[in-house]
């Protein structure tokens, strides 16, 4: 019969299979990005957009030094969540094989190509000792051949392609919504729309101050949008600022 201590090796063993097939480390990291705030990503027509909870845990935070959003590459960017470290650490690498693609072939990465790259790299931290896996989840998103992707990476190494899909805190009625409104016909600005009124079925109330939105098209790459018009878009869902429902912490 197995003891204590056997189950705990499972436990504490970032490469060892439990008998009923599990890793239990990455698990946890799974844990640690739902704990996260939510950043999701939409792919329109026209485009990707990415929004993300950005809110300040205190008032005494400066609210620029918060990065949930990142350019990886004139055509691509990245949403993260879970452990904001971890999260540099792969967005830091996306980057450098980004760039080290322009230089070597004289070319823009596929987003495809790269999101394969970054994730197995974090698969082979779930397979090697002297490790953990990353406590990150990403979103990759940008133009390819002029079409919209988007891409999921997970503390598996798992890549898969989305729609439009959230990770983070509050993924089970972010999703739904997203799952509910989406269409295949999206404008970039319906995008935004839709990315705000499924943050608001989180569970905090939040105002347009305490969102990042960017959006990736082919005519002007990546694309930070200001607050005005995360305002616009705010009062086109038909939300107020204070009333509604949004995000965890970072």
């Amino acid at each position: 019969m197995m003891g204590g201590n056997d189950q705990q090796a499972y436990d504490r063993g970032t490469s060892l299979f439990s008998p009923d097939g599990r890793i239990y480390q990455v698990e946890y990291a799974r844990e640690a990005v739902s704990r996260g705030a939510p950043s999701l990503g939409v792919r329109t027509a026209d485009g990707v957009v990415f929004v993300a909870m950005s809110q300040a845990t205190s008032t005494l935070m400066e609210a620029e030094s918060i990065e949930k959003l990142h350019k990886l590459d004139d055509h691509l960017g990245t949403a993260s969540a879970g452990h904001v470290a971890d999260a540099r650490q792969l967005i830091d690498l996306a980057r450098r094989q980004a760039q080290g693609n322009r230089l070597r072939y004289g070319e823009p990465v596929g987003v495809e190509t790269l999101t394969k790259f970054v994730t197995d790299h974090i698969q082979e931290n779930t397979q090697r000792g002297g490790t953990r896996p990353y406590g990150a989840a990403l979103l990759i998103g940008g133009i390819e051949d002029g079409e919209p992707r988007l891409f999921a990476a997970d503390p598996s190494g798992t890549p898969n392609e989305w729609k439009a899909t959230v990770i983070g805190g509050g993924r089970q009625e972010i999703q739904g919504h997203l799952e509910d409104a989406w269409t295949d016909d999206l404008s970039l600005t319906d995008g935004v729309e839709l990315g705000v009124e499924a943050l608001a079925e989180h569970d905090e109330e939040f105002g347009p101050g305490d969102l990042a939105v960017a959006t990736i098209t082919e005519s002007d790459g990546y694309h930070t949008v200001p607050e005005a018009e995360v305002a616009d878009a705010f009062e086109a869902a038909g939300l107020t600022e204070g009333d509604d429902d949004a995000a965890d912490e970072e």
